[in-house]
């Protein structure tokens, strides 16, 4: 493969959504059929992009964008299998939701503003998983706060506004806990590339006892992103974004980058071998394992649907952690496997939750009764979401889950099972009741207005996207086993981890 590509093509990447968005915002409102054609285009030349690039991964090519930014300091977009992984997540999800967003958003003002931001956040999700070293993981990780503001506080309510404060308030923390970290760090090992996880592991051992405080500013630093306990709170309280933007938050960008920065930080920041000697995974571990229970615990209570998906969202980011936390192969599978599958399967479930409020305004669990008779194919993919979550074969999500308690067993960590029993018990309490609700019981006629009665599936632009993800959930399940599948594409990210 010719150098000069693959010394560019990262930073092409970047560029695909970059320039993407800055054209739409040059567009402004007027050209709105143009400003669709641009945002299409943009997200299907990315995910051309990432794919070659993917392909030239599984094949041994090292792309690698670098220059010196100050000192000793470099820039770095780099990719890798991990890389991939969120890369190709983040960028077909992307595409896919930009077709759901043209027909959300269709009456919606400061449309163009909204793409561009939309196009912005995913500039930074993939930048964090381009990045080949901690500065430049920091850099997108803060742009991904500032890119994402724009799109929660979008409708300009008082509601609105006062979850973006929120919003800022927890990222922006998250933030500067992780500066902190990154500082100290590099005050001791010099700049860390991703590339080399031996540099903080060849520090002097009178180094430990700094290395075992730096690990959770890192960690809480990412954690707040990942909605890790007890940094989750504006999570729920971001739900005041339109749809899209819920599903782009816990499907694609946010929490992903969280969960993805603690893989960074445990696997190419110290190294697994330095993080157990340190006796720090277990710590971790806990943290998830609480977290998982605890959101699920809330979810139960909540009856707004997108509120109650949130709460499943803290719990079910946190299986991520776990499998990273658990020192056995089994269980990272299981952990990194469902960074694609809950994003997936989220992502199916928002949709579901948007077209629920915007065709027939039903926002709360309470008044889906008979709405699966209304709306069936759109019932239908809310449905496979939701087992998926649960862990219902064959849906992704029992994927993660197998192999999430074949790594507990495998660490001689049984306790694991007790977290995955309980969770998944916990999920059922929370969906089961609203699919009895959506296909057993009869329409409630305070639903809508007599004049909208005879109003049943979305239009095609955003029930089409939600019927595919749904696919997706089903496909990443059965099809496990076969050669294209995220859970190989995991199986080869182990093996090429130090």
């Amino acid at each position: 493969m010719n150098s000069g590509l693959t010394a560019i093509l990262p930073l092409l990447v970047i560029l695909a959504s970059l320039v993407t968005g800055i054209i739409i915002l040059l567009l402004g409102e007027a050209r709105q059929r143009t400003r669709w054609i641009v945002n299409v285009l943009g997200a299907t030349l990315k995910v051309a992009l990432v794919g070659y690039m993917g392909w030239g991964v599984y094949h041994g090519t090292t792309f690698e964008t670098r220059f010196t930014m100050i000192g000793d300091l470099d820039f770095v977009l780099r990719a890798d299998p991990l890389s991939f992984l969120f890369m190709s997540l983040s960028s077909v999800l992307w595409l896919i939701t930009s077709v759901y967003a043209i027909g959300y958003m269709d009456h919606s003002t400061d449309r163009a503003r909204f793409f561009a931001f939309f196009s912005f956040c995913i500039t930074a999700a993939v930048g964090v998983a381009l990045a080949g070293n901690l500065i430049t993981f920091f850099i997108f990780y803060e742009f991904l706060t500032l890119s994402t503001y724009p799109l929660v506080v979008h409708s300009g309510t008082e509601e609105a506004l006062k979850g973006g404060r929120t919003y800022l308030l927890y990222t922006m923390g998250g933030g500067a806990i992780f500066f902190v970290g990154m500082i100290w760090l590099y005050a001791l090992a010099g700049s860390v590339d991703f590339a080399e996880p031996g540099t903080v592991a060849a520090l002097p051992f009178e180094l430990d006892r700094q290395l075992t405080l730096i690990f959770p500013l890192l960690i809480f630093g990412v954690g707040v992103k990942a909605a890790l306990f007890p940094m989750h709170g504006w999570l729920p309280i971001a739900m005041v974004a339109p749809a899209p933007v819920s599903a782009l938050l816990h499907a694609v960008a946010v929490v992903k980058a969280g969960a993805f920065g603690v893989a960074r930080v445990v696997y190419h920041v110290y190294g697994l071998d330095l993080t157990e000697a340190l006796g720090l995974l277990m710590p971790l571990a806990i943290f998830a394992s609480i977290t998982i229970l605890y959101g699920s615990l809330r979810a139960l209570t909540q009856d707004d649907l997108k509120k109650r998906l949130a709460y499943s969202t803290v719990s079910q980011v946190s299986y991520i952690i776990l499998g990273v936390a658990i020192l056995g192969g089994m269980s990272a599978i299981g952990g990194l496997v469902h960074l694609v599958h809950q994003g997936i399967m989220k992502i199916t479930l928002f949709f579901c939750a948007g077209l629920f409020a915007e065709t027939l305004h039903v926002k709360k669990v309470s008044a889906m009764h008979g709405i699966g008779k209304r709306m069936p194919w759109t019932m239908g993919a809310f449905t496979i979401g939701a087992f998926g979550m649960i862990g219902v074969p064959p849906v992704a999500g029992f994927i993660s889950k197998w192999y999430l308690g074949l790594g507990g067993l495998e660490t001689s960590n049984p306790w694991v099972l007790v977290v995955l029993l309980l969770s998944t018990a916990l999920n059922a309490g929370y969906f089961l009741p609203i699919l009895y609700v959506a296909w057993f019981k009869q329409p409630a006629e305070e639903w809508m207005d007599p004049a909208e009665r005879d109003r049943g599936e979305a239009h095609p632009w955003m029930l089409y996207p939600t019927i595919i993800t749904a696919v997706l959930s089903l496909w990443a399940g059965l099809f496990a086993a076969s050669q294209w599948s995220p859970l190989s594409l995991v199986k080869g990210i182990m093996e090429s981890l130090p």
